[in-house]
């Protein structure tokens, strides 16, 4: 739900200093929305909200930190009177072979992506049960539905916060409570910061194997699912169903990776040709 007979109310974007969750938080000031800005990069998160207007409110939130959350979640209740709409953005992605990896970068993307899209929807569950409604957006990824070679603890961190998020939904319609929706968007690969400096990077080969989508595309699917909730929307929508069939089918899918990790990597080949993707399409 994004709004009542008062008008919307109060809103938090996590991740929203930089890329896709800037352009979401500014999407939720145009629809009427008092947005909390919220970025781990404190200096981020005070340009973010300087540049969407002089009463944007920001704070500087790490979303593993289950107090800092909450402390935001309180803050914009006793600015805007009630959560409406709760945004879990933030992420972080770091490519390669999972052996080849350090035990703190397994923790930070488990804890980072699945830690705090708990913290979040759970911080902002206890707003909205104060006033019997709210929608959470929780930014998910085509990786939280099938397998990412090269991507192994970041698909394990999505493929959490997606189950956590559906199970949390069944459980709030279990408990009666109807009012509160859950809904979560599954990208494509985005042409934004996390992508940026993956064009010589053969292990995110997967993330440019389908259609680069740009940043707007993805808050259009968001300001769709405001409208009209949805349990999982997968951007764009024809990708949702090719992975869905090769996480159906298992096999299939290992004997076709090599194939999509080709087209991949030709992907990233052609945009380090010309630079990066055209962007005067608005992304």
């Amino acid at each position: 739900m994004s709004g009542s007979a008062a008008g919307p109310a109060g809103a938090v974007v996590t991740g929203a200093g930089r890329g896709l969750g800037r352009l979401i938080a500014a999407m939720l000031v145009e629809r009427g929305h008092r947005v909390l800005v919220t970025d781990a990069d404190e200096e981020s998160a005070r340009a973010t909200a300087a540049a969407l207007g002089p009463e944007v409110p920001w704070a500087a939130v790490d979303v593993r930190d289950e107090e800092q959350v909450a402390s935001a979640r309180d803050r914009i209740v006793a600015q805007a009177g009630r959560l409406d709409v709760w945004v879990n953005n933030a992420g972080v992605l770091v490519t390669g072979p999972v052996w080849e990896q350090s035990p703190a970068t397994r923790r930070l993307m488990l804890e980072v992506n699945a830690l705090g899209a708990v913290n979040g929807t759970v911080a902002a569950i206890e707003a909205m049960r104060e006033t019997g409604r709210g929608h959470i957006v929780n930014i998910v990824s085509l990786a939280g539905l099938t397998a990412v070679p090269g991507e192994a603890v970041y698909a394990a961190s999505k493929h959490a916060a997606l189950g956590f998020s559906l199970s949390t939904l069944a459980d709030l319609r279990l408990a009666g409570i109807e009012g509160i929706d859950i809904s979560c968007v599954c990208p494509d690969g985005i042409w934004t910061p996390m992508l940026h400096d993956k064009l010589d990077d053969p292990a995110s080969a997967l993330s440019f194997s389908g259609k680069l989508l740009m940043p707007h595309e993805v808050v259009a699917a968001v300001r769709g699912v405001l409208d009209r909730p949805r349990p999982v929307t997968t951007v764009p929508r024809w990708r949702g169903w090719q992975v869905r069939l090769a996480d159906a089918l298992p096999w299939l899918g290992l004997r076709a990776m090599p194939l999509a990790v080709a087209q991949g990597r030709r992907a990233q080949r052609k945009l380090r040709r010309k630079g990066g993707p055209d962007l005067r399409d608005g992304g």
